[in-house]
């Protein structure tokens, strides 16, 4: 919350903020970690996960929406990357709870589509996908940060935009992954509806 509070109250101390977003979302990546490796793993935390991390991205792409504001089709794209971002999640992990399964097991992922299956299955795919996507979101508030002249950082602009080129792949494959997601839950929940229905 700080970096978002940051990027909207104090615009010109940017780089702060982004720093702090990136620090969070690197904490993130390593907490996860931690808590498997210490047997400290819950459906809490789970759930705690999943939400700071909608919220982190929600945030930063609302910033994008009010940074790239005379930008009618990139603001449509941030909201409707907002909603596919949440909707997929969170019918996620309505379907796999439901089931009393973690929302990245196996178990709870069976029968779904090959690819949901592969991105919680493989980690290297999983974080090309979550890292490329928030450091396209990253890059582009750098990107509009550097464009307008912000803090003397004009040397890093060519390198920013590389560096963009370089991720906004793996975050359309996360979209890919999100529709993927969304389908494959609605499709999990309405099928073990009618299952139900037919006792």
């Amino acid at each position: 919350l700080t970096s978002i509070t940051l990027m909207i109250c104090v615009p010109e101390r940017w780089d702060v903020a982004i720093a702090c977003y990136v620090a969070s979302f690197v904490g993130d990546l390593f907490d996860g970690m931690a808590a498997r490796k210490f047997g400290q793993c819950s459906a809490f935390g789970g759930l705690l996960d999943m939400i700071t991390d909608r919220c982190s991205t929600a945030g930063l792409l609302c910033v994008l929406s009010r940074v790239y504001s005379d930008e009618s089709v990139l603001v449509l794209l941030f909201t409707m990357l907002i909603i596919l971002d949440i909707s997929s999640h969170w019918c996620q992990m309505y379907s796999t709870t439901s089931l009393q399964q973690h929302h990245k097991s196996a178990d709870g992922n069976e029968g779904r589509f090959f690819l949901v299956r592969w991105y919680y299955s493989s980690y290297p795919f999983f974080g090309y996908c979550c890292v490329g996507a928030e450091f396209t979101y990253v890059a582009l508030y750098v990107l509009a940060n550097v464009s307008n002249g912000g803090g003397g950082y004009d040397a890093i602009k060519p390198h920013v935009e590389y560096f963009l080129m370089a991720s906004t792949p793996a975050c359309a494959v996360k979209q890919v992954v999100n529709v993927s997601q969304l389908c494959s839950s609605c499709y999990a929940v309405a099928e073990r509806d009618a299952k139900e229905k037919s006792k």
